[in-house]
């Protein structure tokens, strides 16, 4: 078990109801933050979470099966968790921070640049939190999307109240701040800038600057796809994901040629953003 008494948390996933990255936490989200080079020994033990929570669209995303391989691989060693994500899938959260909790050797957790939603639940499981100075964390309540009339979407309310409970209680096992203030910080949906992070104890120290490095690299070390690129820079831009999934079917010869030719990764995003700016141009919205 875990160096720290945290508690564990139920995940209880219902059918029908999915939880999902917020808008906001995207927007916020800088993909192309990472740890800065480390060596190999420490490279074996480190888990990345440098992505959304849960498996995307595109079958992208850091899934509690693949942190499970990471773990087994890793023994029990101590293991740092490197996080830059804007949260995701809540459920798919809680059973990552289940399984990190179930470590039996230290867990280091850094922020590297935002730990959101899911992804703030997740970086409680350390047993030693360090944030960037430039990081955030964000806590809100359980965000999900459900389809169904005022019966079902109130009983799906009353379903989700526990998890929001559950999250309360997880910050104030580390905190120690009274779950009547974390609940109404959830229910205003509060960023914690990494300096405030270490005064309320949601991390235990600031991370040195050449920690964290910025470029073209996700979790995988790979240069992004264009799809998600596509994706991301629609959600910057207040464009729903099913939205931006049918302009980028109607692209001809567009980001995915862009991608295939090599162009940089600057020259694809800004033609994305050309076009996001026509379409809004064409229904009246503002760019």
């Amino acid at each position: 078990m875990t160096i720290r008494n945290l508690p564990s948390a139920v995940v209880n996933v219902r059918p029908g109801v999915r939880s999902d990255v917020s808008a906001k936490a995207i927007q916020r989200w800088n993909p192309d933050v990472h740890a800065a080079t480390e060596d190999q020994a420490d490279e074996d033990a480190t888990i990345s979470i440098l992505d959304v929570i849960g498996q995307d669209y595109w079958g992208e995303g850091v899934t509690s099966k693949r942190i499970d391989a990471a773990l087994r691989n890793i023994g029990k060693r101590d293991v740092t968790v490197s996080i830059n994500s804007p949260g995701g899938d809540y459920f798919e959260g809680l059973a990552i921070y289940n399984k990190l909790r179930e470590h039996p050797a230290k867990v280091t957790v850094k922020i590297l640049g935002i730990a959101a939603s899911a992804a703030s639940v997740i970086a409680m499981a350390g047993d030693e939190v360090q944030i960037a100075r430039a990081g955030f964390l964000m806590i809100h309540n359980t965000w999900v999307v459900a389809a169904g009339d005022r019966h079902a979407l109130r009983d799906v309310a009353d379903w989700l109240e526990p998890f929001d409970g559950a999250a309360v209680d997880i910050y104030a096992a580390r905190t120690g701040i009274a779950a009547d203030k974390l609940g109404a910080m959830l229910d205003r949906e509060t960023w914690i800038s990494g300096a405030s992070a270490v005064d309320q104890k949601f991390a235990d120290s600031l991370l040195p600057s050449d920690a964290v490095s910025e470029g073209a690299r996700n979790q995988t070390g790979r240069e992004m796809p264009a799809e998600r690129k596509f994706d991301l820079v629609a959600a910057r831009a207040g464009i729903s994901r099913s939205e931006a999934r049918e302009l980028l079917a109607g692209i001809k010869g567009g980001t995915r040629d862009a991608a295939r030719h090599g162009k940089p990764d600057a020259a694809v995003i800004t033609e994305v953003e050309d076009l996001i700016r026509k379409m809004k141009s064409m229904t009246g919205d503002q760019a």
